[in-house]
């Protein structure tokens, strides 16, 4: 594979790559994207399987069931910072361990048996039976065993067809998890759901109670929220989605195909929101205001908002003027986050120089792209070498990412605040304005910077 040695191109470091990088106002207008990752760029991408299982795992009482060897249970367990008001089920992690024996001869007697096991035991009202690469490969039916318990034990046993290998993108996986959560919630010949004012809240995972403070706020409002998807959702409460009269979508990578769904199937409208920084937070509420065009809600919603900004305007203007100036690289899983980054750092006074996402679409980067300032570079589905060059040109003061981008980041001396998954610290509404500005703060001011003898920013 032939690689770009010129520190003249513009920023891949393998040439087939040249098309999932641009720069902001000069060149070309489209980024390559979602497309399955490059062999040997090391993508910052996890697999289907992955996908999968950070879509489906907040599922509080269900068990989630991974036919696999024990590396791809254990490298997904807890994966989500996603908290529960009730059962902590979703907090084990469920195994088939497949071995040698199992990859030669087949591992369907193996999976019967640990779902009978599970069954026995804890009595769940859903079980979700992953695929993984080796299931894949050997041709295990985990649709038929699937099925066959479903039979036998009277209780909903869902395939989740992820096979790693089927796709080097996780959005595949998403894909799979969708299909999953469609079958389970689609009702029964014979079920009628009723319908409500109630709204379901999809791509919304809960992390560190951010879906409380979201429900907090509509609550206010005079709204309420049948089903979150699936963050502290239950299967019952699942069940009761096509209820709905409205569909929010937040992490629009994992949830778009499943709201254009339920909108076909249910019809029930839906509409992108984003309780990310301050101002999306009331962005996202006026619109919600709009769509049930009622007096009342419209005046307690900008109640809330005037509230809640005077109340964190002081903190955020302090951080802002310790931040103005500083340049920060952004990257994450979805497009969705992105945009509510750049908004956020750019309210605090920050340079954007560096964006990229793992799963983003063509039009999300065109909006990504259009609050970009010139020479700001745009990636899609980067790598570690990508990243530590970028860091290093545009000299970075602070990225936020997930878990794979820290130890890099500071590695080259360049702050850093995680946006992952699997986060403790709740950066959702107005308050997460706050903890945010405070973390990108912290990091980027940190005097340790000043020992290190030649830092990527000069921070």
């Amino acid at each position: 594979m032939e690689t770009i040695s010129s520190p003249r191109e513009e920023g891949a470091c393998i040439s087939e790559r040249q098309n999932s990088i641009l720069t902001a106002g000069t060149g070309r207008k489209s980024i390559h994207c979602a497309d399955d990752s490059l062999a040997g760029s090391v993508s910052q991408r996890a697999c289907v399987f992955c996908g999968a299982r950070v879509v489906l795992n907040p599922v509080t009482d269900a068990v989630h069931l991974v036919h696999g060897p024990i590396g791809c249970a254990a490298y997904t367990w807890d994966i989500r910072g996603s908290l529960s008001s009730g059962s902590e089920m979703y907090r084990n992690s469920f195994s088939t361990n497949m071995k040698e024996r199992d990859v030669v001869f087949g591992g369907e007697k193996k999976l019967a048996a640990c779902i009978d096991e599970i069954v026995e035991k804890y009595h769940p009202p859903a079980i979700f039976v992953y695929a993984t690469c080796v299931t894949g490969m050997i041709g295990d039916d985990i649709v038929a065993v699937c099925k066959e318990a479903s039979r036998h034990h009277n209780t909903e046993v869902i395939p989740v067809e992820s096979s790693g290998f089927i796709s080097g993108n996780k959005v595949v996986g998403y894909r799979a998890a969708a299909l999953a959560l469609l079958r389970l919630i689609t009702p029964k010949e014979g079920e009628l759901i009723e319908k409500t004012q109630k709204l379901n809240f999809l791509g919304e995972y809960n992390l560190s109670g951010e879906m409380w403070l979201a429900r907090r706020y509509l609550a206010e409002m005079g709204i309420g929220i049948n089903v979150a998807f699936t963050g502290d959702s239950t299967v019952a409460a699942l069940k009761q989605a096509p209820g709905a009269c409205l569909n929010l979508v937040q992490c629009t990578g994992s949830m778009h195909w499943v709201a254009q769904q339920l909108e076909k199937q249910f019809s029930i409208p839906f509409m992108d929101v984003n309780f990310f920084g301050a101002e999306n937070t009331a962005e996202s509420l006026r619109k919600i205001a709009r769509f049930y065009d009622d007096p009342v809600i419209t005046e307690r919603t900008e109640r809330i908002i005037e509230r809640e900004t005077a109340r964190i305007r002081p903190a955020l203007e302090r951080y802002r003027e310790k931040l103005t100036g500083k340049r920060a690289a952004i990257y994450v899983g979805g497009a969705y986050k992105a945009v509510a980054l750049i908004r956020q750092m750019r309210e605090l006074g920050m340079e954007i120089v560096l964006t990229g996402t793992q799963t983003g679409k063509s039009e999300e980067y065109a909006t990504i792209t259009s609050l970009l300032d010139e020479g700001a570079i745009v990636v899609d589905d980067t790598n570690p070498a990508e990243i530590e060059r970028f860091l290093l040109e545009k000299k970075v003061d602070v990225m936020a990412g997930g878990v794979k981008e820290r130890v890099l980041a500071y590695k080259l001396g360049v702050g850093f605040v995680d946006h992952n998954h699997d986060r403790k610290e709740c950066l959702a509404g107005f308050d997460g304005a706050v903890n945010f500005a405070r973390e990108v703060y912290i990091s980027t001011c940190s005097p340790v910077w000043k020992y290190l003898r030649a830092p990527a920013g000069g921070a």
